[in-house]
């Protein structure tokens, strides 16, 4: 059990932090600095920890879940935001919207790379013990279902997250400022979706719809991406 909740932890951890750093990379590259003078282009996962959504919300939707149903059917919690000065862009809308795609796009690339080391993991059968090859094994698939999730979750078109960002870049001027204008609801609206309606009506479970039909053809499609039969 811990050696599992250990990888599946560590998984997390790796597709976050570059998802992150991924932001604030972007934004150095279109011209703002801002996130590297804060020290927030970097790898080590604690420079991006928010204290409220990276480990009081998982925290709290970890236990109760475990004492209520003995299981874990949703996690949901997000990074300490990059700081991005937009006056620093050429073109601010369209700078944050490439900003925003960065996130996702690390995510994807990351999935895709875990796909391909199951090759050369295979290579390691014979020499490590078969428990030792189920937790290499199990890791990779971890990491690509966490990066998956992630950035595909990401891509909802909701502002905060990257979607809504990407949106409001592509919108017109006067309707990109009115969708701007949802974002300081937006988490609200996403924690509504994800935990309140499916409480008001249990038939309505978005969590369950997103991971069968969303990441579970987006797993396999990047399995034989890589070459690896799912």
């Amino acid at each position: 059990m811990l050696p599992q909740l250990a990888i599946a932890v560590m998984a997390s951890v790796i597709a976050i932090t570059l998802h992150e750093a991924a932001h604030g990379y972007a934004a150095l590259s279109l011209g703002d600095p801002t996130a590297k003078w804060m020290g927030r282009i970097s790898l080590n996962p604690i420079r991006h920890v928010d204290p409220v959504g990276t480990l009081l919300v998982p925290g709290i939707l970890l236990v109760s879940q475990l004492l209520a149903t003995g299981r874990v059917d949703v996690m949901f919690g997000w990074a300490k935001p990059v700081p991005v000065d937009v006056r620093n862009f050429a073109n601010p809308r369209v700078g944050m919207m490439w900003v925003a795609i960065a996130g996702p796009a690390m995510n994807f690339v990351l999935a895709f790379i875990a796909a391909l080391l199951i090759h050369p993991a295979s290579w390691l059968e014979g020499s490590l013990s078969a428990d030792s090859m189920a937790l290499v094994y199990r890791f990779l698939a971890l990491s690509i279902l966490a990066n998956l999730v992630l950035g595909l979750f990401n891509l909802f078109p909701i502002p905060p997250l990257d979607g809504g960002r990407i949106m409001v870049g592509l919108l017109p001027m006067r309707a990109a400022m009115a969708y701007a204008r949802l974002e300081p609801a937006g988490l609200f609206i996403v924690l509504g979706v994800l935990f309140l309606l499916p409480a008001l009506i249990p038939a309505f479970q978005p969590m369950d719809v997103f991971l069968r039909e969303i990441i579970r053809p987006a797993f396999d499609f990047t399995l034989r991406a890589a070459g690896v039969n799912p």
